[in-house]
């Protein structure tokens, strides 16, 4: 079937107007940090949290103020105030993405507000507008958007699948595209990933080429596409402000080892799991006592919660992803995994994701697969592989939490049950190998000097594989969608369960496929997969225009640096959708080169 360009006009005629003027190629091109003018709001408000009757509104600045408020309503007549807190962790560094030089980590000053506007009809729009007032008694107000309760099961929605952002060149033409071609969303969903390093405010809010977090998500973006010589600025696309988000924790959302002097992309790497970090903490604390003959001054009084948080501050934290957004919650795993209904969709959000480490066999590499010569003999410098953040294995919190979530009423009477996580469990890309389990450690000595130390990952105990995709296949989970590999590709398992991975937004690494091989190591016990899906599934060629390859054969996958894809879950025709835009021409239609459909 020939491609076929989407020319829907969903949208008011002059916001399509004032997008499509947008991505006109630039014949005098002014650097995108001049063009744009920064709003007084750090960002515009986003939605969070709908109930039935309810939604939170969020937004940051950079000054506490003085007052914070929501007007919504018939000619904005009714006013919620906000609570305001401090995000306690966003810094810049030598690497920071601002037009501003930094030395050195500098702690940066960010303000977070939010309000519940409650009374809301389902299904109802109503208007609403922040306003926040500076110490100084001056107000500065966002523009002027709609928020709802959450839908009722039965009303069609459209829903935007996106993951793995990470400021990268061709998000802010991917969003821009999206509502260009499907109009307003009402929800988003997005599989992690989400900036590169999470504590750097910069990735969120304001990186000299436009292209941060929020402004992509919000229409804010000013970011200068330069393709084949010429310049295009995208917008990308007024979202969230309009649609709820719900987030999944990628590997880059967690940040390592604290420090107020180590570059922020030093402290993003330098992760240990939590057990090693016990074992220190323990080491410190009799260390300090046994030399010095007094009790412990690293925590005196034996205090919980200072044991906890120095553990954390020693092996890898969620805080800034926490801080920055209002999620459900579970009881055993808060934000970090949770289940929630939304129309006549249930969705079970995971935490399957772990530490990334190059697959380099180099002898300078803490990779997946080896530990740096130079580090052997210092265990307070390893990298310990490509261990996992959260369990998902039979006997972990996360498993019986999701055990028990597969047999609620509120997930079997579900029309629709999708599970979002990062790590992909079928993917032709870098990212799904080496299996996602705990890295075993093998460690050769001579002369009582450790002389190698290599991770091995037995495919039979991949956690997601042998243990979760089962409990998915009985619960009849229709799809699993997930990121990391930044490419598209899907997979149909046996009992018709469908896996999308939709994250060639920014960019992509490849998919491994032909004479492409994976950098894998030989010679290991374990035997690694050089090309194709690892876990043994075919994936599904598009089925309506599918890209051709050099021999004019179709491609069952998307990975490039050129053509941008995202996917749209339409609840009332329950189908999801992909579109591909080649950022080459702008003038390019949006084509839809796949779909397909979930069984109730």
């Amino acid at each position: 079937m020939p491609p076929r360009p989407v020319c829907r006009i969903l949208l008011v005629a002059a916001i399509v107007v004032m997008g499509c003027l947008s991505a006109l190629p630039l014949r005098s091109p002014t650097p995108a940090a001049a063009m744009s003018t920064k709003p007084a709001l750090l960002t515009e408000p986003f939605l969070q949290l709908p109930t039935d009757s309810s939604v939170h509104v969020v937004w940051f600045t950079e000054f506490a103020g003085s007052q914070h408020i929501v007007n919504y309503g018939l000619d904005l007549a009714h006013t919620v105030t906000a609570t305001t807190t401090p995000l306690s962790r966003t810094r810049e560094d030598q690497d920071s993405q601002r037009s501003v030089t930094y030395n050195h980590v500098t702690a940066r000053p960010i303000w977070r507000h939010e309000a519940e506007v409650t009374g809301l009809q389902p299904n109802h729009r109503v208007s609403y507008r922040v306003t926040s007032t500076r110490e100084d008694g001056t107000t500065v107000s966002s523009e002027v958007y709609t928020l709802t309760a959450k839908p009722t099961p039965g009303q069609p929605l459209k829903i935007l699948l996106t993951s793995d952002h990470q400021v990268k060149p061709m998000v802010a033409a991917n969003l821009q595209k999206v509502v260009e071609t499907v109009g307003s969303v009402d929800l988003v969903l997005f599989a992690g990933d989400l900036v590169n390093v999470a504590d750097r405010a910069s990735e969120w809010f304001d990186d000299r080429c436009g292209g941060s977090f929020f402004p992509a998500l919000q229409g804010r973006a000013c970011y200068e596409l330069e393709k084949n010589g010429v310049k295009t600025r995208y917008q990308g696309g007024a979202i969230i402000q309009n649609a709820p988000i719900y987030t999944a924790i990628g590997n880059h959302e967690v940040m390592g080892r604290f420090s107020t002097r180590d570059a922020l992309n030093e402290q993003f790497y330098n992760t240990a799991p939590r057990d090693v970090a016990e074992g220190n903490y323990q080491s410190e604390t009799n260390y300090i006592a046994d030399e010095f003959g007094r009790p412990p001054t690293l925590n005196p009084t034996g205090d919980p919660t200072i044991r906890a948080a120095w553990i954390k501050d020693h092996s890898f934290n969620t805080n800034t992803y926490e801080e920055i957004f209002s999620l459900p919650t579970s009881t055993t795993g808060g934000k970090t995994y949770y289940a929630v209904s939304f129309g006549d969709l249930r969705l079970v959000v995971l935490h399957i994701t772990n530490v990334w480490r190059t697959p380099s066999l180099a002898a300078d590499s803490k990779g997946k697969y080896r530990e740096r010569e130079a580090d052997l003999n210092h265990p307070d410098r390893f990298g310990w592989g490509q261990h996992l953040f959260e369990r998902i294995d039979p006997g972990s919190d996360q498993y019986h939490w999701l055990e028990q979530e597969l047999k609620s009423p509120a997930f079997q009477q579900a029309k629709y049950k999708v599970v979002m996580f990062h790590h992909p469990p079928h993917s032709l890309g870098e990212n799904s190998v080496p299996a996602y389990t705990d890295p075993r450690h093998f460690a050769t000595t001579t002369a009582g000097k450790i002389t190698a130390i290599r991770y091995e990952y037995p495919r039979q105990d991949d956690y997601i594989i042998r243990d979760v995709v089962p409990l998915l296949e009985k619960a009849g989970v229709q799809l699993v969608f997930y990121g990391h590999s930044h490419l598209w590709n899907r997979f149909v398992s046996p009992s018709g369960m469908h896996f999308l991975e939709t994250s060639n937004v920014g960019n992509s690494y490849g998919a491994y496929v032909g004479d492409l091989k994976r950098n894998v190591p030989t010679g290991y016990k374990e035997d690694y997969a050089a090309t194709g899906d690892p876990n043994g599934l075919e994936p599904i060629v598009p089925s309506i225009a599918p890209l051709l390859d050099v021999n004019h054969q179709p491609m069952p996958y998307i990975a490039s640096n050129d053509i941008t894809a995202f996917s749209i879950f339409d609840t009332g025709r329950g189908t999801v959708s992909s579109y591909r835009f080649d950022t080459r021409d702008p003038r390019s239609p949006v084509i839809e080169f796949d779909e397909f459909k979930l069984t109730p």
